[in-house]
């Protein structure tokens, strides 16, 4: 067996040293006077203030300043009017350094020795920013990176490389239509750029803490809220040891920016209030990091006002901050004053950026390399999977082995939801890699793909879920990554919980690679894998004409999904995380054992027994994300109504005979309906709101009448639509209190009917969908294809075949890690 060294991740507490104080009375005369700023500026060695000029970004996310759109690779989205400036605090000269109106300037950084500036430029003529160095006179520019993906916010590393953000992990943000930037490093000069992070979403603003690790923002979710978990966390400056810093426990807010105080336990940052504003604005906060990652107390907001960016420290009671195009200095207590504005000349859309003092900094601890380069996989060891938080309903010893699932990054996005990969659940297909073994002693160790974004499901002996993960962990290569228990408090040690951390029983042996599932798929796809078990065992008793329980289980086509799926989803059948924001559930409250379709699979219910095959794929179906395609080929195609094209929503505009679908629904439907249900419009067809959350009741009139469930797009005949107000002697299911229509002859039934054939004919022949045997994906989607270098700039999906699943896997591989 490979001979190791066990490494238990800690967490570091910093003791706290003597913060420097100034006397209140300095400290409330930096409200009223710029002399005594400045006074306090010369005190701190600071004489100049380096910084950049740019407009903001073109999107109002707070990460949406690189890149372009997907569905226009020619609408870019950053801002231009780039300056790097440097300002005299002495004299209040203003020196131009770099001066590129038609280009982009941000992220300056000043090396440790005060002698030279890091910082990304994407220039007039490049579409992507860069890493480039220069003197403090603006001169001796030196480009270090190169390529066709943007390298933003840089920090110097005290090993002489530099840690960066980058658009080089060729990925999507999951709920958007922009690119992701992830972590990288590379050497002083540019060279050897390595991959740290395997995040799906967006990595930010790192910075090295005394300690040597670094801290930067981390935003994800696997399986929970898109929108209240971009936190703070670490890592080693090799991509090891990655870890939460604070909040990942608590929803809301982006905590971004992050610098150490000197001489404290504590970091300032911006607290960007909700999902995060244009270009990181929001509160100065400070957090204390010795009291942990969950003590919401160790939160402060020194500021009201939420317009401030980039703060920093130059002691506990001293801060530079950017607002709008002003460099400010504020205090502790959030009371700020202008120290310079951007001269008109500049432009009244551009805004000061990323002020830095040009002072000597003390280089922090060096963190020696703990990865094996030639290594394509890293080592897990848990101590104990029964330790954690909210583990009070464990069985003893229940957890008899852990389901290994990986996230899967997007080649493109067209929405800000997850549709139509899920009706208001999952944002991300979700692979099975296999299952490694628990121990008697709870303890597991195996060996993991390295740089991948991996989580586990906690199983039972009968596989039955127990405990999940919502967010993800990554192994370097080579690293050896350990953790005491299963969402156990981050202060807790191996030495707390077990005397002897080598005698665990998992490290008598050899590390469990994960050991796949052969009889079921890697990666579900409803239609393909679902649909074909309802077929045979369901639609019997759950079709159009005979509906028990109000639900439909064939695999007619809606306008987005299928109608088994959309069903499924509304009686709440399955149990995923929603788009909540809520995590570390209680065991056995979200998954398949939670799932009430699992009880309606053994016989029990109306004597509906499934094979142990056909019930494994429903419950690994469920504990993968209860997706509806396989495919991110999908994404952005075959729905009709509720979607964004062209930046704007793709309605039933394109659905033909919709101004007669109008007429009839106000003159047959509204006079009954108008208040109680939100019927399919013209105006609108979408109808998301709320099934994010697990709060609705199916028997809600919104939900009851969803277009998912009134139209049918294989059978416009059997559509709800037209069956619910038609007589039940005429062939219809009279579900309206008084009759509409009592035959099919009606020319208002005609007409619905006729715009539900239209319906189909448009699906069938302009859109297609992902199961259809004539589907095409959207020429974006083979764009990025061609750009990944998965399909070769040749090809041509008119007339070369193609295969979206092979597609899809193609890319997903052509990420992972090899040694160079």
């Amino acid at each position: 067996m490979r001979s190791i060294r066990f490494m238990v991740a800690v967490v570091w507490l910093v003791t706290i040293g003597s913060q420097r104080m100034f006397p209140t009375a300095c400290a409330e005369s930096l409200v009223s006077s710029v002399a005594d700023v400045k006074t306090q500026l010369a005190i701190h060695g600071v004489k100049e203030i380096v910084f950049a000029a740019r407009e903001d970004g073109d999107d109002g996310h707070w990460y949406a300043n690189i890149g372009y759109w997907s569905y226009d690779a020619n609408k870019m989205l950053y801002g231009k009017g780039g300056r790097l400036c440097k300002y005299n605090v002495e004299s209040g000269e203003l020196v131009t350094l770099i001066d590129d109106p038609l280009g982009t300037v941000r992220d300056p950084v000043v090396h440790y020795d005060a002698e030279k500036i890091l910082f990304s430029w994407r220039q007039a003529d490049s579409r992507v920013f860069h890493l480039y160095e220069c003197d403090l006179r603006g001169e001796n520019i030196t480009q270090l990176t190169d390529g066709e993906y943007d390298d933003i916010e840089p920090c110097y590393l005290p090993d002489g490389g530099i840690v960066f953000v980058s658009g080089r992990g060729k990925r999507f943000v999951n709920c958007w239509l922009t690119q992701v930037a992830i972590l990288y490093r590379c050497d002083g000069d540019g060279r050897n750029i390595t991959q740290l992070s395997a995040n799906l979403e967006h990595d930010n603003t790192p910075w090295v803490l005394p300690d040597g690790r670094i801290v930067y923002q981390r935003w994800e979710y696997v399986d929970r809220s898109q929108v209240n978990f971009h936190h703070l966390w670490t890592m080693n400056p090799d991509g090891t040891n990655q870890m939460i810093y604070f909040g990942n426990l608590h929803p809301g807010g982006l905590y971004i920016d992050p610098r150490p105080i000197p001489d404290s336990a504590e970091l300032v940052f911006i607290n960007s209030p909700g999902h995060g504003r244009r270009e990181h604005s929001g509160h100065v906060a400070v957090v204390d990091g010795s009291r942990g990652p969950d003590e919401l107390g160790a939160l402060a907001n020194l500021s009201d006002d939420t317009n401030y960016r980039d703060p920093w420290p130059l002691s506990g009671e001293l801060f530079l901050v950017a607002k709008g195009r002003q460099l400010m200095a504020m205090n502790r207590r959030g009371h700020d004053i202008p120290l310079f504005t951007l001269p008109e000349s500049f432009g009244d859309t551009v805004n000061l950026q990323e002020p830095r003092p040009v002072i000597r900094r003390q280089r922090e601890r060096v963190i020696a390399p703990r990865v094996d380069p030639a290594r394509t996989t890293g080592l897990m060891v848990l101590q104990d999977v029964a330790i954690g938080r909210n583990m009070d309903d464990l069985e003893p010893r229940e957890i008899k082995k852990l389901l290994v699932l990986e996230s899967l990054p997007k080649p493109i996005n067209f929405t800000g939801g997850m549709d139509p990969l899920t009706y208001g659940g999952s944002f991300t297909l979700e692979r099975i890699l296999g299952t490694v073994p628990v121990e008697a002693d709870g303890s597991a160790y195996m060996e993991l793909p390295a740089n991948r974004s991996l989580f586990f499901v906690a199983l039972d002996e009968n596989d039955h879920s127990v405990k999940r993960m919502q967010s993800f962990l990554s192994v370097m290569p080579g690293e050896v990554q350990s953790c005491v228990g299963c969402h156990e408090k981050r202060g807790t040690t191996a030495s707390t919980v077990v005397a002897d951390p080598g005698g665990l029983l998992a490290l008598q042996r050899a590390a469990s690679i994960p050991e796949p599932m052969s009889d079921i798929p890697e990666v579900f796809d409803f239609p393909r894998d679902i649909q074909p078990i309802l077929d045979q065992h369901c639609v019997r008793c759950h079709n159009q004409s005979e509906s028990a329980g109000d639900a439909v289980l064939t695999g007619d086509r809606g306008p987005m999904f299928s109608h088994s799926y959309v069903n499924l989803t509304l009686h709440q059948q399955f149990v995923d995380g929603r788009n909540l924001p809520k995590s570390n559930y209680a065991p056995r409250t979200i998954g398949a054992t939670a799932s009430s379709l699992m009880n309606k699979l053994d016989g029990a219910h109306y004597d509906v027994k499934l094979s142990s095959h056909e019930q494994k794929l429903i419950r690994y179906w469920i504990e993968t994300g209860a997706c509806y395609p396989g495919t991110y080929a999908a994404l952005g195609h075959g729905s009709i109504g509720g979607y964004q094209q062209n930046n704007q929503v793709h309605e039933d505009k394109d659905w033909p005979t919709s101004a007669s679908f109008s007429r009839v629904v106000a003159q047959r439907c509204t006079a009954c309906h108008q208040r109680e249900l939100n019927l399919p419009t013209p105006i609108s067809m979408s109808d998301e709101i709320g099934i994010s959350f697990w709060d609705f009741d199916v028997t809600d009139k919104r939900f009851k009448f969803s277009r998912h469930r009134m139209f049918n797009l294989s059978e416009p005949q059997n559509s709800r639509f037209v069956l619910g107000p038609l007589a039940e002697g005429a062939g219809g299911l009279g579900l309206c209190s008084d009759v509409v229509f009592a035959d099919k002859n009606d020319g208002d039934y005609q007409d619905l009917l006729t715009h539900i054939e239209a319906g189909k004919e448009y699906l069938e022949s302009k859109l297609t969908r992902f199961d259809m045997p004539n589907f095409r994906p959207r020429d974006e989607y083979f764009r990025q294809m061609k750009q990944y270098g998965i399909l070769p700039d040749c090809f041509d999906p008119q007339t070369d075949p193609f295969d979206v699943y092979q597609l899809d896997r193609a890319y997903w591989q052509s990420l992972w890690y090899r040694p160079q």
